[in-house]
């Protein structure tokens, strides 16, 4: 009778198991973006002055770009800003605010199904398009006044275009070490590096960036978990930073001085 009832529970254990990553598997995608759809016609209710740039991908994809100016005067360089996994470039406008006041154009393009932006998604796809917009920011701005932007999401694509282009700086808000150790954080139990649709292997990419690299986290951040940054800091270079913001969240480092203080000392 033991032996029966132990049989019967672990057969229960390892069927929800199954069920619970199949779940995971297979809704991945829905945890892991947020996308809000734009129609072409929408007007951006921003502040500051900016302009919209659409760049034909494919036959099925555009990327949709906010390009925003400076407050005043000539553009001392440009800001390539990859934001997180929610709505669109709408939602992340507010933080140009920190560069266009200090004389830099702030360039934010929106995924595949973000925004105006319009397409499918795959890792292939976010790499493809983040250099599509690199290449045509550069045509612009020379290379060398061109600073990396990654928020949360968007650090893994901001560590991947600067290890293989120049730029000026990478700075990396709320990273994480990849996608597969992100979702281990939250389902231990599962092997997380073969059920991930998304790699983004950020701290490879981190490797092979030879400019000068910033990295802001909260201790207190309840989405990407500080110890996802933690891990990073072994592979910054001397004189790179690491900001470990005290009681910071996800949402909130803008509000700090460190902040603030980061943004003056990279964009003078």
């Amino acid at each position: 009778m033991y032996k029966r009832k132990i049989w019967k529970w672990t057969k229960i254990i390892l069927m929800l198991y199954g069920v619970i990553g199949i779940a995971l598997y297979y809704l991945q995608d829905y945890f892991l973006f947020h996308p809000k759809p734009l129609p072409a016609t929408h007007r951006f209710s921003i502040k500051g002055r900016f302009h919209e740039i659409f760049i034909p991908f494919s036959k099925t994809d555009t990327i949709h770009i906010l390009r925003f100016l400076p407050d005043t005067g000539k553009s001392k360089g440009a800001v390539l800003y990859f934001h997180g996994n929610k709505e669109n470039v709408e939602r992340y406008a507010g933080f140009a605010h920190a560069f266009t006041s200090r004389g830099y154009e702030v360039w934010m393009p929106d995924y595949p199904g973000f925004g105006k932006s319009t397409g499918d998604r795959d890792e292939k796809k976010l790499y493809s398009q983040a250099w599509q917009v690199y290449k045509l920011l550069t045509n612009s701005f020379s290379a060398d006044s061109v600073l990396v932007y990654g928020k949360s999401f968007g650090t893994g694509i901001a560590a991947y275009i600067s290890s293989g282009n120049r730029c000026r700086y990478l700075i990396l808000e709320t990273p994480y070490y990849s996608i597969p150790a992100l979702f281990s954080h939250y389902a231990p139990i599962y092997p997380a590096g073969y059920m991930s649709n998304y790699q983004l292997p950020l701290y490879k990419y981190l490797s092979d960036v030879h400019v000068p690299v910033a990295i802001l986290h909260g201790t207190d951040d309840g989405v990407i978990p500080f110890s996802q940054a933690k891990k990073l800091e072994s592979l910054l270079k001397p004189g790179d930073r690491f900001i470990r913001i005290e009681g910071g969240t996800h949402h909130n480092l803008a509000g700090y001085a460190q902040y603030a203080d980061l943004v003056k000392s990279v964009c003078p």
